[in-house]
């Protein structure tokens, strides 16, 4: 299993509840081939540039380990939730 992190940027007109249910969903995803090891759920952001006419997004951020073959569902997973605006998932290096 290989380290990973992951941002999520999440619809500022989503209100606190729906935040936790997406982190939640996002968190059972990963668990389920996989082990979450934190959640940070950093706020509401100002976005460098404009994304689907929102200039604010709610960042979540999540590290975890999982196989290669989990990232490819969460990333189909991420593209079909309309809250999610942006998100990216990266490989973390090993400490040597």
């Amino acid at each position: 299993m290989n380290k990973y992190e992951t941002v999520f940027i999440i619809n500022p007109n989503v209100e606190d509840a729906g935040v936790k249910d997406l982190t939640k969903k996002f968190s059972d995803i990963i668990n389920s081939d996989g082990k979450v090891e934190s959640v940070e759920e950093l706020g509401k952001k100002k976005l460098a540039y404009e994304i689907k006419k929102n200039s604010e997004g709610i960042y979540v951020l999540i590290n975890f380990e999982a196989a290669p073959s989990l990232i490819k569902e969460l990333e189909r997973v991420y593209r079909i939730t309309d809250e999610v605006i942006k998100f990216i998932v990266v490989r973390k290096d090993e400490d040597k």
